[in-house]
């Protein structure tokens, strides 16, 4: 009897969420890409050979505050065993499709020329993945699609100039930021650009008040301090590898995006979860929003979704922090013995 491919209780998982969120169905969009991701068995060990996820198949749901009712998960597209020249072709080949058919022929412009650099085949060819796939569902239906090309800024990137001298500076102004990649977002009535940096350097949280400064965001920092802070027990310190940080130009304008990584930071709180909302209790809309992406991702035989892998915290000129996680979804963690069991045997060797 064949295995049952893990697109299948992925997509059963993706329809159930999309119930109990009240949005669209993502099978209805991007259904034919989970299939082609995703067609090896459930806890098969090639699904560890990803850059997305550790421990798990590279799927990763995410909570934004600032998005009620909202359906939105990354993956890195087409299996283990495609090349990052695929990954990143596929993508780019989904985004465009998407693009076109949701969003309109402008919107289609506008993506060609942001990723004409991603696209072009004499791009670098040293990759590791490629692109990542993202999307995002509402009550109407594809509300965003995102891809992330691998690599940051270079001379040939079609990076806004405008955000390429902000990124210059506050790269100055901070140290030990590495460039990982390059995020497109492709909305009903916008597209916005993101450059993403690793922060190879530990840091305390006060000393990113030089860049926030050259971003104009200088006042930006005490909400950044107090998300942290009681989410984190008291530690006001990020450990070298252990944080991302993005620039990017919206429909708001510049906006500066802090991910933490909690697998990377040793002394996250056992009660991480109830601190965190603590920062919600005066938006009661959002705090409810948390609780149902937690309820869509939660198996019937267990009592929990799964383990948080990012915390996500974006500030733009107003407004209070934006708070986001993401999510390793405990049925789709690959255990040793799943491994051992799903994984065909590895031909022998002379």
């Amino acid at each position: 009897m064949p295995f049952e491919p893990l697109s299948a209780p992925l997509k059963s998982r993706l329809a159930s969420a999309a119930r109990t969120l009240r949005t669209a169905n993502p099978m209805n969009y991007v259904g034919g890409l989970i299939e082609d991701s995703f067609a090896l068995p459930a806890g098969d060990s090639r699904y560890l050979r990803n850059h997305l996820v550790q421990g798990a198949a590279p799927f990763l749901p995410s909570f934004t505050s600032s998005q009620a009712r909202a359906l939105t998960f990354a993956m890195e597209p087409l299996g283990p065993d495609a090349t990052p020249n695929d990954r990143r072709d596929g993508a780019t080949r989904e985004m465009r499709r998407l693009v076109s058919d949701n969003f309109g022929a402008g919107a289609l412009r506008w993506y060609d020329r942001a990723s004409e650099s991603e696209r072009s085949l004499a791009r670098r060819g040293a990759m590791n993945y490629g692109a990542f796939f993202g999307s995002s569902f509402d009550g109407d239906g594809l509300q965003s699609a995102t891809i992330t090309y691998e690599g940051g800024v270079s001379a040939n990137s079609s990076i806004n100039p405008e955000l390429a001298r902000l990124v210059m500076s506050s790269m100055a102004a901070m140290p030990g930021l590495r460039p990982l990649f390059t995020t497109l977002v492709a909305g009903r009535d916008y597209g916005s650009q993101w450059v993403t940096f690793l922060l190879t350097n530990g840091f305390r949280l006060v000393e990113m008040q030089p860049m926030l400064d050259e971003l104009g965001l200088g006042q930006r920092l005490a909400g950044i301090l107090q998300v942290i802070g009681v989410a984190l027990g008291g530690r006001f310190d990020i450990p070298s590898g252990a944080a991302l940080v993005a620039f990017g130009r919206g429909p708001e304008g510049v906006s500066l995006e802090l991910q933490v990584m909690l697998d990377a930071i040793p002394d996250v709180p056992p009660n991480f979860l109830q601190l965190l909302t603590m920062n919600l209790r005066e938006r009661p809309r959002e705090l409810a929003s948390l609780e149902r992406f937690l309820e869509a991702f939660t198996p019937e035989d267990n009592i929990w979704p799964g383990r948080f892998s990012i915390l996500t915290i974006r500030i733009g000129p107003s407004g209070p922090p934006r708070i986001g996680l993401s999510l390793r979804p405990i049925e789709f963690e690959i255990s040793p013995a799943a491994a051992l069991v799903a994984s065909p045997p590895m031909p022998a060797t002379a």
